[in-house]
């Protein structure tokens, strides 16, 4: 990147983040041959949520940014929790979110040069296999403030770390019997320099090379090797691994070594930045967590509307673009904090009123006659599309004599500031007439089953007569020319602000009311023949998606999120 390139003006280097600020200082001291080389790392043992977005966000942010490349890499160093469908679906996500990786890559790509590189730690001297109990190794790490006591076996004769290394890798080896720790420094202040794990033997099958190996390298171990491997310069990731920095460079420090080209360390180096996780308010981010609420059926699956994985947010409507500002508006910091939920949906608001289609739909239904208006007339009439996008056209919705609208949008008997339905007052059907009701029926309960009104003809929408003013105007959908649905509604999947600062069982926690299913709503014949990825503004209600529940006779909808923001109203009450 040229000087000229790297020369913002002051106004837009404040509103870089501190990771571009590093990035652009690397520029221009011309630290790796001036390339920039990112990767998204995820482990494919789960499915990823809206924390992973904020990394993939920066990860291929920055590479693009300045003109670098961002690769995609699978941590598969565990197969006892990692498969192939959340391989899958991690691809999918991340082109969802609309980015394009440069090359897709895994650690178990590196299986054979890592075994190598740790047979070359033990012939060195800094690494050896202790057959201590997990809980034993723990027991004498220490404390931050005492130092570690150091294993029995920590001064084993190379030849025989070697015999038990390989012992390690076959399918004879028990699990838990023996682990590969590299000699490192038993009183380092840095808990993870006392003599960490490296290797541990897994006999479960791995996803891509079968019972090829029996024994894996731990995370640490490949993480910062697998970037060495590739050339990555910025190895950005989340606050969590700061005390992991030096263990990653010691690493980095033997490899070279190893590799020959120990005399210029700072060449070609990867630099790990840290910076902030994503905590969203009345969910919990924890995969161990997630997978619980998926095993124990506490919700209906990963892409389950409530969760706050991308597939569940992509499935409740959320678009791509709404996900991706919410991002660049909370930002990236050093600092991590509890995000409210409420600015996420006021993202999704924003962007989804811009590009979602209107139609009517009525979720509560009851019956209004309109009855000046002819049996079996029908009309077509003409509804915009979007009034924020002129190009989205419009489509027709059929009008007739008998009606559904919403319930709550008619009182027999309302206060002064009610401005919907009531008898002897007028209010417009929306696209359609001025109507006035003149009364209703009940059954024998006094529950309402029909409300009646008469039309005014010359009130139509276009007319000269429209033009006369009412205070209220509903929706409706024709009782004859109208599909029914199923329409799902969504509350805060947990019932406390931050469910993971919670000392109780988080499953104590969830809020039982977080969906609520409404089998007898209808919605034009329009909107029925709407697809999953389409996005719908059911007017005066709220965001909706067609699910793929949803079937031709009875189509299924996800509520998105509402017009306005009503949880915080309700918080304060």
């Amino acid at each position: 990147m040229s000087k000229e390139e790297l020369e913002t003006p002051k106004e837009e280097k404040k509103s870089l983040s501190f990771v571009e600020q590093l990035v652009e200082e690397d520029l221009a001291e011309g630290k790796n041959g001036g390339r920039i080389q990112t990767r998204f790392p995820p482990e494919p043992n789960g499915y990823l949520h809206i924390g992973h977005a904020k990394a993939i966000c920066m990860d291929f942010g920055v590479a693009e940014k300045y003109h670098g490349v961002c690769n995609l890499r699978f941590d598969d160093t565990n197969p006892s929790k990692e498969n192939n469908e959340y391989v899958e679906n991690i691809l999918h996500d991340i082109q969802w979110l609309g980015f394009k990786w440069g090359h897709i890559y895994y650690a178990s790509d590196y299986f054979q040069k890592l075994w190598d590189f740790a047979i070359w730690m033990i012939e060195n001297g800094h690494a050896y296999v202790d057959e201590q109990t997990a809980e034993q190794i723990a027991e004498q790490k220490g404390t931050p403030t005492t130092p570690g006591t150091p294993s029995p076996y920590r001064d084993r004769p190379v030849e025989e770390n070697l015999r038990l290394f390989r012992q390690m890798n076959t399918p004879e080896a028990v699990e838990g019997s023996m682990v590969l720790r590299a000699k490192l420094d038993m009183a380092n202040d840095n808990m993870h320099f006392r003599d960490p794990i490296i290797y541990r033997i897994i006999q479960t099958p791995h996803h891509r090379t079968g019972t090829k190996w029996h024994c894996y390298p731990m995370y640490d171990f490949a993480h910062g090797q697998s970037d060495y491997f590739e050339g990555v310069t910025h190895s950005i990731c989340t606050l969590e691994f700061v005390p992991h920095r030096p263990l990653y460079n010691k690493f980095i420090d033997f490899l070279k070594e190893y590799d020959g080209t120990a005399d210029n360390l700072n060449d070609n180096r990867p630099r790990q930045i840290e910076f902030n996780r994503l905590n969203l308010t009345y969910t919990v981010m924890s995969k161990r967590k997630l997978h619980t609420l998926v095993d124990e059926h506490l919700v209906r699956g990963w892409d389950d509307p409530r969760m706050p994985t991308l597939c569940g947010m992509r499935r409740r409507g959320y678009s791509p673009e709404s996900i991706r500002n919410f991002i660049d508006s909370i930002g990236y910091t050093k600092f991590d904090a509890l995000n409210d939920m409420a600015l996420l949906e006021a993202a999704v608001r924003e962007d989804l009123n811009k590009k979602a289609t209107r139609v009517s739909a009525v979720l509560d239904p009851v019956k209004l006659v309109i009855t000046n208006y002819p049996e079996g007339q029908t009309e077509e009439m003409e509804a915009i599309n979007n009034p924020e996008d002129e190009t989205a056209g419009s489509h027709k919705i059929t009008f007739s004599r008998n009606l559904w609208i919403e319930r709550a949008d008619f009182m027999e008997d309302a206060p002064k500031k009610f401005f919907r339905m009531t008898p002897g007052k007028e209010v417009r059907l929306k696209n359609a007439y001025i109507v006035k009701c003149t009364g209703c029926t009940k059954d024998a309960d006094g529950k309402i089953t029909e409300i009646q009104a008469e039309y005014d003809p010359t009130s139509k929408s276009g007319m000269e007569g429209a033009n006369r003013k009412v205070k209220g105007t509903l929706h409706w959908v024709s009782c004859d020319h109208c599909v029914k649905s199923e329409v799902r509604v969504y509350d805060r999947l947990f019932n406390v602000e931050n469910p993971s600062a919670d000392e109780r069982d988080f499953r104590e926690l969830l809020n039982p009311d977080s969906m609520k299913v409404y089998d007898n709503c209808y919605v034009e014949n329009f909107a029925a023949t709407k697809k999953p990825g389409e996005y719908l503004q059911f007017q005066r209600i709220g965001y909706f998606m067609a699910d793929p529940d949803g079937t031709a006779e009875k189509p299924v909808f996800n509520k998105t999120v509402g017009l306005k923001d009503t949880w915080a109203k309700q918080q304060k009450k």
